[in-house]
């Protein structure tokens, strides 16, 4: 048995690795200079992710897919203008801001962990690994879980999906898991996958 209390932490993206406060303002600046025309499909578009929560995706969809399809009905437009204003705005130009507001600390603890032998899973609701590139820590994660990229979750949080996926590739029990997250939905996730959970503020 290890000496560690957790054999492996499964860590959240979106306002965990990151202060989101910074981030959706330096993103509401860049929308309101050259990209208010997709402002009301990245509207559509989390209202969609919020309204998919726990529900049981299709299996040549997954929940990101699914969320491409409903905003672009709700729009009427095809899923490739969704996709396509949802990658450069959620996901590519977000980076450099992304990288401005890393949360330094826990990416040192994470690298601790690590040194002592822990594994560690990046699993979040949303693509990831451009994302993670970004921050530049990709090193820090053994594997990565993430809706909207191969092997993903068929389920979005607070569903354990991600979270399960994820202990399995470590090889590491629920039990032995520590989830670090921000939101509630967070902390249900662990809680249904008998994780532990911790707060990142």
């Amino acid at each position: 048995m290890s000496t560690r209390q957790y054999d492996a932490w499964l860590v959240d993206l979106d306002g965990t690795l990151y202060d989101a406060r910074w981030v959706k303002l330096a993103m509401a600046c860049e929308l309101a200079v050259g990209g208010w025309g997709a402002v009301a499909t990245l509207r559509r578009f989390r209202h969609a992710h919020e309204a998919l929560r726990g529900q049981l995706a299709d299996d040549e969809l997954g929940p990101f897919g699914m969320q491409l399809a409903l905003t672009a009905r709700e729009l009427g437009v095809d899923s490739a203008v969704v996709e396509a204003r949802v990658t450069t705005w959620m996901i590519r130009r977000p980076g450099k801001w992304i990288r401005m507001f890393r949360r330094r600390a826990l990416f040192q603890e994470i690298a601790a962990f690590r040194a002592a032998g822990g594994r560690t899973a990046l699993v979040s609701d949303y693509p990831a690994t451009e994302k993670l590139g970004a921050l530049g820590h990709r090193d820090l994660f053994d594997v990565v879980v993430a809706s909207g990229e191969p092997g993903g979750p068929r389920r979005l949080k607070p569903a354990p999906d991600g979270l399960l996926a994820a202990a399995e590739l470590l090889g590491v029990a629920a039990p032995r898991c520590l989830v670090l997250g921000d939101r509630d939905v967070d902390q249900a996730a662990a809680h249904a996958a008998s994780m532990a959970f911790r707060l990142v503020r």
